[in-house]
């Protein structure tokens, strides 16, 4: 199974709130956000990492280029600067073919045991794509999943819904069908990974909704705080 990383945003708020070091390279238990999700994916047997950094950056070029050299699992570098996460997504695509495929943000943080079990179940099932949820909201704009009592997704909203039980998380696990969706998205002009979304549902992808106890985003200083005892959490298990 491959694996992809969107890191190609400028992490524009977390410098104007006095982190120095660009979002990819932000410590969170001692480790660089990105050297944390590489290693976490090297331990699920990726066959490769596709990772996209924008062209502004050169702190995160260099340390992507020496990553390559020493991380065990391929790795794959897309230098360049997209107008949006579904834009990074697209120019990662022609790599992530041919199998199933992991996606996530760069600032995502999440339990360890609970990705390794997100990732065993989309293995083992026949889905088109599953979506790690929450039911934890610390979001400015969350995207609401709407979901079927078997946890099948019927919708992505911008607003809360009756049966919106969780918010995404962020992490994607597709297959090639989904791909084909997204080539027809670029195609028309839309933009946002929740527009995708919403297509991938429009088209009638089977998706399945997978609950994560928690799931944090990094996007400001504050949340730093937060993800570090959240990760310290985990390791004190």
């Amino acid at each position: 199974m491959k694996y992809a990383i969107i890191s190609a945003g400028e992490g524009s708020r977390l410098a104007q709130e006095g982190v120095a070091l660009p979002k990819p390279l932000v410590e969170i238990g001692g480790e660089a956000m990105i050297d944390r999700l590489i290693r976490i994916f090297s331990r699920q047997g990726a066959e490769e990492v596709a990772v996209i950094i924008n062209n502004e950056v050169e702190a995160t070029k260099s340390h992507i280029q020496q990553l390559q050299q020493r991380v065990h699992v391929p790795l794959r570098v897309v230098v360049q600067t997209t107008p949006s996460s579904m834009h990074s997504f697209h120019a990662l695509s022609p790599w992530l073919r041919g199998g199933r495929l992991c996606l996530t943000t760069v600032d995502t943080i999440f339990r360890e045991e609970e990705f390794t079990d997100f990732i065993r179940t989309f293995e083992q099932s026949d889905v088109d794509g599953m979506m790690a949820v929450t039911g934890y909201v610390d979001d400015e704009k969350p995207l609401y999943v709407s979901t079927a009592p078997n946890f099948d997704i019927t919708g992505f909203h911008d607003t809360p819904v009756p049966d919106a039980r969780f918010i995404s998380g962020g992490i994607y696990c597709l297959t090639d069908p989904c791909l084909d969706v997204l080539e027809e998205c670029v195609a028309q002009g839309m933009s946002r990974m929740r527009n995708y979304q919403r297509s991938l549902v429009a088209r009638g992808m089977r998706l399945k909704a997978f609950p994560f106890s928690k799931i944090l985003d990094v996007d400001h200083a504050s949340d730093i705080a937060k993800a570090e005892a959240f990760v310290h959490t985990q390791s004190s298990h």
